[in-house]
């Protein structure tokens, strides 16, 4: 009798013996069999969850966030406790205390699962976080057995390697919480607008209750599901200590409001920003771009920026009302008459209105048409507001309309502007053909501060401010003349201006330049040819000095692209693009220091490091934590001097005179010391102007996609002009005037401006002409000069006569 509990003992113990080999035997069998090839769980250590990226203006302002995933990085440090300690609740109440798996977590679920599967409802796991991390990075969605052991046997491995609140960190911030929130701090934002330290504890309990099932516990689809899973989550934190039964309370009696994200101020620069995206991922790549969670911060001011967008959509729309009108947005027959107001609002007009607004033509009579508006209004569109109107059609424009049925017929679906200081009154207006494009700079720095593309962002993202190559026409030809001036002509040197024939060489044609209206005006000044911009002078200057000398002002420049030894190419033959052309009048009133154009100011990642800086020059002082009201510290200025600061001066006088006298002296009256160029090229196919004042450059191109002329008596100083003039109006309004800065070594003569000549003291039409000492009218011509440093000595002049160095 004794020996039967003995036998029973010890067929136990070689059971479990068994037993335990069998299942070690089983789980070396499963760690060999799927613990092979699976994913390297060490790159967890390196880990950082995409986050987005984030551009800001040169205010701070944002512009634009590029993700492809929302979510917004936080240490575990700086998680607080109690969202920690509610998902914990939750999700895996003995996280801290497990090794990776939790055994009873598992009974449990396979007890729970039982009942599931007689109910044919989805088997719930019994994951643990570390699991969760482990399906999350590394294995995917899968439900299969194969996936729920692999993903065992790597929770183990990473409870290995990593501490627990790595862990956490890496889970609270790669979750799925719904609303495309990635992590629970793009939660907090995107379902109560908090930051994670303004949540309630009855909002934290939310959040960790929503990974189960995102979608189903969305208060706005079902919110007593929402209230209760909070509930649930509540009572888990009440129950592992976490809480006490009054705060419990409280939160179960708080309504689960959810708040919608409250609208980010962004400033609009579309064309600008569209250009750093496009340039940052050629440089970093798709995704150090849109994964790498960056702050860039550019060089674009928004007020300048939406003068730019203002003063170019005006300038465009102006123009094309002077070339007649091309019809309605669409037409509704009787029928659709009917339901005029639905037809409108499914309308798009497929450009941004910018305050502008769609009509329906409800009613004509002889002075004005009544409009529809999608809201059920209506209004008045005079026909004073409809005279420019003129039909378009194939024999050319139409005579100004004298009644509204002459333009409108009833259905006609328009854009309209309300008229200022009129309740209910309307213009016509319609989106413009022609293109443009705007840039503004800082000419010292290089720093891009508006950039307009065309006219409708949403129409085209064709950037034609820096994708566009046309020729520049005239707009080039202050570097002609710079070139001049570094090969002995003054500003007052004599220069014929009539009919020339260029031989082109065997097999081509003659050429036979012409200025623009056909008409010579004999020998003028220098100066006179740029002011004027008679291309008869200007091909006589580059045919006397050599094209050679052109190109390598052009080069120094920017502007080599296309320019050949061709005498054409002193009219601005070649292609460039705005921003280029732009560049280069800025190295003029810069001095002639060499600049490239800056969008990007700075680039930190994710963790506030500087990854690229604009300005990389060495600079102790700049580092003081302290203001401590000394002079600001010296920087060096690393910028290499392409042209002697005197030469570029002379150009910058002459383009002076472009304003006050010339083809620009339409801006003069802005008041304030400016200069500039217009450009027009073959057939008025383009209209340039780029100018500036001191302290601000501006460019403006005008033409159309498809090369075609802007019409007769269209040319830079009608078309471009204007749209620079607003720009610098509005720009410069308030800032107190300043003058050109003179560079040491100029000389200033008062000579009559028709001959070059030294005027009298009384002379009223005498102007200042800056020299170089010793080119001054009767002064002998001295070689001799200091030039600049890293720049030749200046070559000698061409033979001339001596008062004036000038050619016939």
């Amino acid at each position: 009798m004794s020996l039967r509990p003995t036998r029973i003992l010890v067929f136990l113990l070689w059971s479990s013996l068994v037993a335990a080999v069998i299942g070690a035997a089983t789980v070396a069998w499963l760690f060999h069999t799927y613990g092979r090839d699976l994913p390297d769980f060490r790159q967890l250590a390196d880990y950082e969850p995409p986050t987005v990226t984030r551009i800001h203006a040169g205010d701070g302002r944002l512009l634009a966030e590029y993700a492809r995933e929302n979510r917004v990085f936080v240490p575990v440090a700086a998680i607080p406790e109690r969202v920690k300690q509610a998902f914990i609740a939750a999700e895996d109440k003995n996280f801290y205390h497990h090794f990776g798996l939790d055994p009873f977590g598992i009974l449990r679920a396979a007890i729970e699962n039982i009942g599931r599967l007689r109910q044919d409802l989805r088997p719930v796991g019994g994951s643990t976080i570390t699991q969760q991390v482990a399906k999350n990075f590394l294995l995917g969605s899968e439900v299969s057995l194969e996936r729920k052991i692999r993903e065992a046997i790597l929770a183990l491995r990473i409870e290995r390697a990593f501490g627990k609140d790595r862990i956490l960190e890496l889970y609270l911030n790669e979750i799925f919480l719904g609303r495309r929130s990635y992590g629970v701090a793009a939660a907090a934002l995107n379902y109560f607008d908090k930051s994670l330290d303004e949540l309630t504890l009855g909002e934290a309990a939310f959040l960790a209750g929503l990974p189960k099932a995102p979608s189903r516990y969305d208060p706005e689809r079902d919110p007593e599901a929402a209230t209760a899973r909070r509930n649930y989550v509540l009572r888990r934190m009440l129950e592992d200590g976490y809480i006490t039964a009054s705060e419990a309370q409280a939160a179960m009696a708080e309504p689960l409001r959810t708040r919608v994200r409250a609208e980010t101020e962004v400033a609009s620069a579309p064309f600008f920003t569209e250009e750093v995206r496009r340039r940052l991922v050629e440089r970093l790549g798709e995704e150090g771009f849109y994964e790498g969670g960056l702050s860039v911060r550019t060089t674009v001011l928004p007020r300048l920026q939406a003068i730019a967008d203002r003063a170019l959509r005006e300038g465009l729309v102006a123009y094309d009302r002077r070339h007649g009108y091309r019809g309605p947005l669409a037409r509704l027959d009787r029928a659709a008459m009917a339901a005029w107001r639905a037809a409108l609002a499914a309308l798009d007009p497929g450009f941004e209105l910018e305050g502008w607004r769609t009509a329906v033509v409800l009613d004509l009579d002889r002075e004005q048409a009544e409009l529809g508006f999608v809201d059920g209004s209506t209004g008045r569109l005079p026909l004073s507001a409809m005279r420019w109107a003129r039909r378009v059609g194939e024999a050319g424009i139409g005579p100004e309309p004298r009644r509204p049925a002459d333009v409108l017929a009833i259905g006609d679906i328009v854009v309209v502007e309300p008229v200022a200081g009129t309740p209910g009154s309307f213009a016509l207006r319609q989106r413009p053909e022609v293109e443009g494009a705007f840039v503004a700079m800082d000419p010292h720095t290089g720093r891009v501060l508006a950039m307009s593309g065309g006219f409708s962002f949403r129409q085209s993202q064709y950037n034609r401010a820096t994708q566009a190559r046309r020729q520049p026409g005239s707009a080039f030809k202050p570097f002609v003349y710079l070139a001049a001036l570094e090969h002995g002509f003054t500003p007052s040197s004599i220069v014929l201006d009539a009919p020339i024939v260029v031989d082109q060489g065997p097999g081509l044609p003659k050429w036979r330049p012409e200025n623009y209206g056909d008409r010579f005006y004999g020998p003028s000044t220098l100066r006179l040819g740029l002011e004027k911009s008679r291309n008869l002078m200007t091909v006589r200057v580059a045919q006397r000095i050599g094209m050679e000398a052109v190109m390598d002002v052009a080069r120094r420049f920017g502007l080599e692209r296309g320019v050949s030894p061709f005498l054409s190419s002193a009219l601005g033959s070649n292609e460039v693009t705005l921003l280029e052309l732009t560049t280069a009048y800025a190295m003029l009133v810069n001095g002639g220091r060499k600049i490239e154009p800056v969008l990007v100011e700075r680039i930190q990642d994710r963790y506030g490091r500087t990854l690229l800086a604009a300005d990389g020059r060495p600079c102790e002082g700049c580092r003081a934590e302290v203001f401590s009201g000394s002079p600001p510290p010296p920087l060096p200025d690393e910028r290499p001097q392409v042209v002697d600061p005197r030469r570029a001066y002379q150009v910058v006088h002459m383009l002076e005179g472009v304003i006050e006298r010339g083809t620009g002296v339409d801006a003069r009256d802005l008041g304030r010391p400016l200069a500039g160029k217009t450009g027009t090229t073959n057939d008025s196919r383009d209209a340039w102007f780029v100018g500036f004042s001191p302290d601000l450059v501006a460019g403006v191109w005008v033409g159309f996609d498809q090369p075609k002329s802007l019409g007769q008596r269209e040319t830079g100083a009608t078309v471009a002009l204007p749209i620079w003039k607003r720009f610098m109006a509005e720009a410069l309004a308030g800032e107190p005037p300043t003058p050109f800065r003179i560079p040491p070594g100029i000389v200033f003569v008062r000579v009559d401006p028709e001959t070059g000549q030294p005027a009298p003291a009384d002379g009223r039409e005498a102007i200042l002409e800056a020299f170089l000492p010793g080119t001054e009218p009767g002064a002998a011509v001295r070689r001799d000069e200091p030039a600049p440093d890293g720049l030749p000595p200046p070559p000698s002049p061409p033979p001339s006569p001596p008062a004036t160095g000038g050619l016939y």
